[in-house]
């Protein structure tokens, strides 16, 4: 059925505007048994790399992989691998047939195996010998996979999916949390933030690119925290380390200031990104702090921290999130919300 789908996609386009699975997740179940559905998923399936997840980056849904599954090198950094498996698992339901169940089932396993026995998931299993092999927070990767395995443990939709396999998964689910809490940086005896990635044994803060230092993270730590507050009945130990960080996370927002991008003739395309001094502004916060001073730093491709964004290069200046208002909705909606329920 797959291969006749595959080739019948060569002759006729796809209807749907959609470019990732994340898309059609939306869509309603009954979608699931229409043959836009079965043509969306065998381009889906074309892309399963031998190790059983997906690549980042790469349209999985407009046409059929025409490379060699050999080449595909799967993740789970960039969202990548886990709404694929929540595609396969709608359309098995919707269609009952086996090929989607398959595939879905060798996804898990994927995700399964690449967890370490302390808990933590690196950006790439097979293991990576640079950084990908770090325990990865960044751009949620890790906490991204933690919503997928409770999803898989709990949810009404996962029920093909063998008991043992669903045990096992809230079973990683579990463990993840327990390395979440070993890897909060504790500061004067008290639990703050985290780094965007935790060295794979000793779960320290670590590098990842030369301008991707060992730090405080004000971004993902917020999605980290946010998982947090999703559990039901927090342990006094969740509620500590939820406390903590809200309060690291108030103690360093960034006021007074905006990033704006300013007209600059000198500049390459005539444009730049500038600090501007604005009391009106909403709070910021740093992609990175020092982590013996609590300061933000900035970084080129040289790997050497600077106090200023305007201290560093062009092309790192403006091509990478330094600022942002990643806190903002934690500190003034989300905490108060759980704090009244968890009091």
């Amino acid at each position: 059925m797959v291969r006749l789908l595959l080739t019948l996609l060569f002759s006729c386009s796809l209807a749907a505007a959609e470019k990732g699975a994340r898309d059609f997740l939306k869509k309603p179940d009954a979608w699931y048994a229409t043959a836009e559905a079965k043509q969306t998923g065998a381009i889906i399936l074309s892309y399963q790399a031998e190790s059983g997840g997906w690549p980042k980056n790469t349209d999985t849904v407009t046409k059929p992989y025409a490379g060699k599954r050999a080449d595909l090198r799967a993740t789970f950094d960039n969202g990548a691998t886990l709404d694929e498996l929540r595609f396969l698992a709608r359309i098995f339901n919707a269609t009952a047939d086996e090929s989607y169940r398959k595939a879905f089932d060798q996804g898990l396993a994927h995700v399964l195996v690449a967890q370490y026995p302390h808990g933590g998931w690196p950006q790439y299993y097979p293991l990576s010998k640079q950084y990908h092999r770090h325990v990865t927070f960044n751009d949620n990767s890790m906490a991204r996979i933690l919503e997928f395995v409770r999803e898989v443990a709990r949810d009404a939709r996962y029920a093909f999916v063998e008991p043992a396999r669903r045990a096992a998964c809230q079973k990683a689910f579990d463990l993840g949390i327990a390395c979440i809490l070993k890897c909060q940086i504790v500061v004067d005896g008290q639990p703050t933030v985290w780094c965007a990635q935790h060295d794979a044994q000793t779960l320290q803060p670590t590098k990842a690119r030369a301008y991707e230092l060992p730090s405080f993270s004000g971004s993902e730590s917020v999605g980290i925290v946010r998982l947090l507050m999703s559990l039901e009945k927090p342990s006094p130990e969740i509620k500590a380390s939820i406390e903590g960080a809200v309060k690291w996370l108030e103690a360093h927002k960034v006021t007074g200031i905006r990033i704006e991008t300013v007209t600059d003739p000198k500049a390459p395309k005539g444009k730049d990104r500038a600090v501007v001094k604005d009391p009106q502004a909403p709070a910021l916060w740093a992609r990175f702090y020092d982590l013996q001073t609590g300061q933000p730093f900035f970084c080129d491709r040289d790997g050497v921290p600077k106090p200023n964004l305007a201290d560093i290069g062009h092309e790192r200046r403006n091509g990478y999130s330094w600022y942002g208002e990643y806190a903002r909705d934690l500190l003034e909606k989300d905490y108060p919300k759980w704090k009244q329920a968890n009091p």
